[in-house]
Order: structure tokens, then C-alpha cells, then sequence
């Protein structure tokens, strides 16, 4: 579902984004002096958007103001959906965990986070470790962003999180598994100097 947002989000803005920059474009082009093509919404540079024969042509009909209000609560209904979609933090409250018997139980996210993300701080070469859980409770998905301190080989610090804090995550929650998407970074330093 997150990828799908993601799409939706980048083709969206990506759209509104070019419509806005032709009609702007066109509106600086026409005021500039540039010719229109006849079938173009603007005649000249003195040109209105909406002349008063336009804004007034449906107005004494009898479905204009229905279907105006209705397009436009169904625009505002879909900016409001983009605008949580987009906001909305989707963090992982609780992870369910294989008991065995068929009842399971439940592990708060943030203390399976906590845990982890103290794991991956202890690691070799990490500075500071922050973990996010996502997904659903039942197929939990890991953000890890570790920040290494100076001189630590980035491929090595990522085998220790795999071979260490990860797997030990997923195999105390009973998990079949626990993809993770990992950022690393460096830990900005001083240059040294060489003598």
C-alpha cells in the first residue's frame, strides 16, 4: 500500500506540476507579446481568464450549481485524502508473536524498536541507531537508519545489523522474517591531519 502511495503521490505532483507550468508558461508567453494559436484559452495580453459571458453562461440552469458544488467537494475530498496519506506516519503499534498453540500474542512495536534499535547501537562502529517499525503485525518490516562513526566499513557495519540485530529481532518475535531497509550515513568529523 505505501508503494502505491508513493506513486500516486510522485505521478500526481508530477501532473499538477506541468499543468501548472504550461498555463503559467502560456499566461507569461501571451503577456510577453508571444502570438496564440487561435483554439488557446487567452487572445492577448489584455485577455481575462473567464470573460463575463463565460462565467455567466450556465448560471440559469438548473443543474450548474449541483454539479459544481459536487466536482468541487469531490476535488477537496481527494486533497484531504492525499494530504493524510502523505502525512500520516505509518508505524507498526503491535507485532503479533507465534506462541504455538494457536492464540498468539502481542508485542508493543515500540518495545521491539527500542530493543533493536539498542542493539544496533552496540554494534561495532555505530554511533546511533534509529529503528521504525511498518507493515502489518503479522509481516513487520524494519527502517533502520545507523549513523557510523569515522573509519568503519559501511558493507561490514550492515553484515553485524543482518547477521546480529536483525535476526535476533526476528527470531525472538517468532518470525519467518523481518525485511529491512537500512540507511547508513557517517558521523561528520574533523579532517585529520596527516604528518
Amino acid at each position: 500500500m505505501r508503494s502505491v502511495l508513493r506513486i500516486v503521490n510522485r505521478v500526481l505532483i508530477g501532473f499538477i506540476g506541468l499543468v501548472l507550468l504550461v498555463l503559467g508558461g502560456s499566461v507569461l508567453a501571451v503577456g510577453l507579446g508571444v502570438r496564440p494559436p487561435s483554439w488557446w484559452i487567452h487572445d492577448g495580453r489584455h485577455d481575462v481568464l473567464l470573460s463575463t459571458a463565460e462565467r455567466t453562461k450556465w448560471r440559469d440552469q438548473g443543474w450548474w450549481w449541483p454539479v459544481v458544488i459536487a466536482a468541487l467537494a469531490v476535488l477537496l475530498l481527494l486533497a484531504l485524502w492525499w494530504l493524510v496519506a502523505v502525512v500520516r506516519r505509518r508505524r507498526l503499534a503491535e507485532v503479533l508473536v507465534d506462541t504455538g498453540d494457536g492464540a498468539g500474542a502481542l508485542l508493543r512495536g515500540r518495545a521491539l524498536e527500542s530493543v533493536l534499535a539498542a542493539e544496533s547501537a552496540r554494534l561495532g562502529g555505530v554511533d546511533r541507531a534509529d529503528v521504525h517499525l511498518t507493515g502489518r503485525r503479522t509481516l513487520p518490516e524494519a527502517r533502520v537508519r545507523l549513523l557510523l562513526e569515522p573509519h568503519v566499513d559501511p558493507g561490514q557495519a550492515l553484515q553485524l545489523l543482518t547477521v546480529e540485530a536483525l535476526a535476533h529481532a526476528r527470531d525472538s518475535a517468532g518470525l519467518a522474517a523481518l525485511p529491512a531497509e537500512v540507511r547508513l550515513r557517517g558521523v561528520k568529523h574533523r579532517a585529520e591531519r596527516v604528518t
